[in-house]
């Protein structure tokens, strides 16, 4: 048991946090800094902090998983998910901070990517399983007693809707130091213990994730010496929802996950607003994190409050099984 539960979060949390020291001082270097936006008076004096640290946690997980793979081949349609979209991340990442192009990846290039990747996971999922189309709903009676919604060709859509929106949530949570690390970390524990539980032999992968993001938070923690920006905030959403669908349980993504969501709705409802309006908004700024921050909350405490949610909503997802 140890061998499945402690040694994958053992191996990735000393290899992200042996590469922080490493790493980081490279990226200062190299000047792969972060821009502030100018709202956010109390954000500037991290202008130039060294962003793209998703590299150290692609790094714990790549190389722990790569260990566990050949005893545990049900994780590689989710390592190729996580890396998939790490690379995008990167991607973009490297233009905006490293070649100075301030939008990065053009957006239909950004959404091309994501929908290149996720479709050849549900290409994987359609071909190679008999899981793509059903989904256990929550609080029906769990794995063998529970009720399975069946979506037939239907879930396909709903797949590729739920994984881009999942990745880009996560990515909108990237906002604050060790906000999306601290809400991930949660999520990917909650999927550490189903996993176990069922016998599902993912449990690798979801422990690897949460050793990683543990290392990464050594450096993350307000003030943050490092941020993971996007090459490491669309891994994990790949991760979170690849790992759902893994265990045929996406609709508790909107449970454990509902911070991605929040945050991903937070920003449609602030633009279409903002447009129909001719210039009003709803959130004093969007992505909803920064709402709390211009009301005065600090960001250790909208760090704090958001992860205590996760947290209850990782036990609702618990009690839900």
């Amino acid at each position: 048991m140890s061998q499945r539960i402690l040694i994958p979060v053992l191996i990735a949390f000393v290899i992200t946090a042996v590469l922080g020291p490493v790493v980081i001082p490279v990226l200062r270097k190299l000047k792969v800094g972060q821009t502030e936006r100018e709202e956010l008076k109390s954000h500037l004096k991290k202008a130039g902090t060294p962003t793209m640290g998703g590299l150290m946690i692609l790094a714990g997980i790549v190389i722990t998983s790569v260990i566990y793979i050949s005893d545990y081949p049900a994780i590689m349609p989710i390592l190729f998910v996580t890396v998939g979209f790490g690379i995008i991340g990167f991607l973009d990442d490297y233009l905006k901070v490293v070649l100075r192009r301030s939008d990065g990846l053009l957006p239909w290039q950004k959404m091309l990517g994501q929908i290149v990747v996720t479709g050849v996971f549900v290409f994987y999922m359609v071909r190679y399983t008999d899981i793509f189309s059903k989904m256990l709903l929550p609080f029906t009676g769990g794995f063998e007693h529970g009720i399975y919604l069946d979506l037939g060709w239907l879930a396909i859509p709903v797949m590729f809707l739920a994984i881009i929106g999942t990745v880009n949530g996560a990515n909108f949570t990237d906002g604050l130091d060790g906000l999306a690390s601290s809400v991930t970390v949660l999520i990917a524990t909650f999927f550490s213990v189903v996993a176990i539980g069922t016998g599902s032999g993912l449990e690798p992968i979801t422990c690897a994730v949460a050793g990683a993001l543990l290392g990464f938070l050594l450096f993350n923690v307000y003030p943050a010496s490092v941020f993971m920006g996007d090459t490491g905030s669309l891994a994990l959403g790949g991760f979170v929802a690849s790992t759902a669908y893994m265990l045929q349980m996406p609709v508790f993504i909107l449970i454990v996950a509902l911070i991605y969501w929040v945050e991903l709705l937070s920003v449609m409802i602030q633009v279409a607003y903002f447009k129909k309006t001719g210039g009003k908004r709803i959130f004093r700024m969007a992505p909803i994190h920064h709402h709390f921050e211009l009301g005065g909350w600090s960001e250790t405490r909208v760090v704090a409050v958001f992860s205590i949610i996760t947290a209850i909503l990782c036990l609702v997802g618990l009690m839900a099984l």
